[in-house]
């Protein structure tokens, strides 16, 4: 039999992490070539596994040594390229790292690593009667390190905020390998100094691994009351949300799905929504008795005067959670309309939700695709799925183009090109157009004030710079800049 070749680096980090914690075949490095944005994929040279924080800094001291990029992982369910390889680069997952380390109910915290998922953490709590807020909707599966790396958000972080208001300190390894630890350590207020904690959430694994969490827990609501409505389009439906944030009322969520998205969902799940109509919203109001009672009965009042063609509250728990399995069950519906989709995700103002579907309608229409709306709607955070078949010739790449069509219209509603997935790879072409040449260059200096030679994380984010790319290591200038220097002088 053929031998199967692997890095002359395997041995080097299985004797850190053992040879069982180190993938390097080619075989079952496929699994690592991509995360949830499949239309990219490079093979990583070596993924490694350690299971502490003495290991991931002693891989990450081992990597410097032999000049590898390294690529953090967390579950591999980003959306924008965030965890995609980089040639020759050293993966290192975190998957193993899955303890809840210690739950303190007094301080309102629990410390976390960074594989644990997401809602195991409300699962381990809820008996006491607390929960931990930010719920994307691939809680079930996606880890807390990769929220951390993306500040991920979820439908009732209208009320509550992203992950960065729930993460109160961390233990990060730095690109050296130091181990430090940021912001609070217990529970108590971090006032002193810069938001180093702050930089760190978001920054996409370029500033160091994570690998201690110490996030805010709340108490688990009185009680909460759904409603759900239905509207002739989305016109309606986003004046509904306007109207209501307008008055000053603000429910812990309310979400937006279109004709096609209700569509996928009821093939999908057994909620027994309504066909015929063109866009839903699904609304939670929680809190005590009272406050419950004023936010749905006010916000009822705003959805019938924009329109709406019916209101239900689910009669039960039950009803009211099959609803939102409905909602949560959303992307991964998509595949009973389409074989393949592509999803974007941009911000935009509440007031301008109607405007903005109607022009990304145009643009699929213009494109001959269909596109799918389901998105946290109280913040302007869109969701649009563009659906395509791979096995036509050109018809991913045309998806892509209305992708990235759709950032441009957000950017020209004064909005953004991204709200919770990240910029990733994916989107990283778009920075430049969000942002001036000195807000990149003052990001780049925060970047390389931790990792100087942009070894974490490469080609991600940030536009290609001058032509170079954004590769580890010294800046070396493209010879069309060489050559300008040379005919100035």
């Amino acid at each position: 039999m053929t031998a199967i070749a692997v890095s002359p680096a395997f041995d080097h980090f299985a004797a850190i992490v053992g040879a069982k914690n180190v993938v390097g075949s080619p075989a079952e490095l496929r699994t690592y070539e991509c995360d949830g944005l499949l239309g990219y994929r490079v093979r990583p040279e070596l993924v490694v596994l350690p299971g502490t924080t003495e290991e991931v800094a002693a891989c990450v001291v081992l990597a410097r040594e032999l000049g590898m990029p390294v690529v953090p992982r967390g579950a591999g369910t980003g959306l924008s390229g965030g965890a995609l390889p980089s040639e020759g680069c050293v993966v290192i997952g975190l998957a193993r790292m899955k303890k809840i380390l210690e739950v303190d109910l007094a301080n309102r915290v629990a410390r976390v690593q960074p594989g644990v998922i997401n809602l195991d953490i409300t699962r381990a709590l809820q008996a006491d009667g607390w929960y931990y807020a930010p719920d994307p909707s691939s809680q079930s599966v996606c880890t807390i390190g990769g929220n951390v790396a993306e500040n991920s958000g979820g439908a009732h972080c209208l009320k509550y905020g992203f992950t960065v208001n729930h993460v109160l300190g961390l233990t990060l390894v730095t690109p050296d390998g130091a181990v430090v630890a940021l912001g609070s350590q217990a529970g108590e207020p971090d006032v002193l100094g810069y938001d180093l904690t702050g930089v760190v959430v978001g920054s996409e694994g370029m500033t160091g691994i994570v690998t201690e969490v110490l996030v805010r827990i709340l108490r688990s609501p009185q009680r909460t009351q759904t409603l759900f409505a239905t509207f002739p389009s989305t016109d309606e439906a986003g004046d509904a949300v306007s109207r209501i944030i307008g008055a000053g009322i603000v429910p812990a969520a309310i979400e937006m799905c279109d004709a096609l998205a209700i569509e996928a969902i009821v093939a999908a799940t057994d909620v027994d929504w309504p066909l015929d109509v063109g866009a839903l919203l699904l609304m939670d109001a929680d809190g005590v008795e009272e406050e419950v009672d004023e936010v749905a009965a006010r916000a009822r009042t705003h959805v019938e005067a924009a329109g709406a063609l019916e209101i239900r509250a689910p009669k039960d728990d039950a009803e009211r959670l099959l609803a939102w399995k409905g909602r949560k069950a959303a992307f991964a519906a998509m595949g009973r309309i389409s074989p393949n989709y592509y999803v974007q995700d941009g911000v935009i103002p509440r007031k301008e939700i109607g405007k903005v579907l109607r022009e990304i309608a145009a643009l699929g229409a213009r494109a001959g695709l269909r596109v799918a709306n389901v998105f946290h709607a109280g913040d302007g955070n869109l969701h649009p799925l563009v659906l395509y078949d791979g096995r036509i010739p050109g018809q991913e790449h045309a998806a892509e183009e209305v992708g990235g069509e759709i950032l441009r219209v957000c950017l020209r509603y004064g909005g953004s090109v991204t709200g919770e997935h990240g910029v990733g790879h994916d989107k990283a072409c778009y920075l430049g157009e969000q942002f001036s040449p000195d807000d990149l260059a003052t990001m780049q200096m925060i970047r390389t004030t931790f990792d100087p030679e942009r070894r974490f994380n490469p080609e991600k984010m940030f536009p290609t710079p001058r032509l170079c790319g954004d590769k580890p290591g010294a800046y070396v200038p493209h010879a069309t800049e060489t050559a300008g220097e040379a005919a100035r002088g």
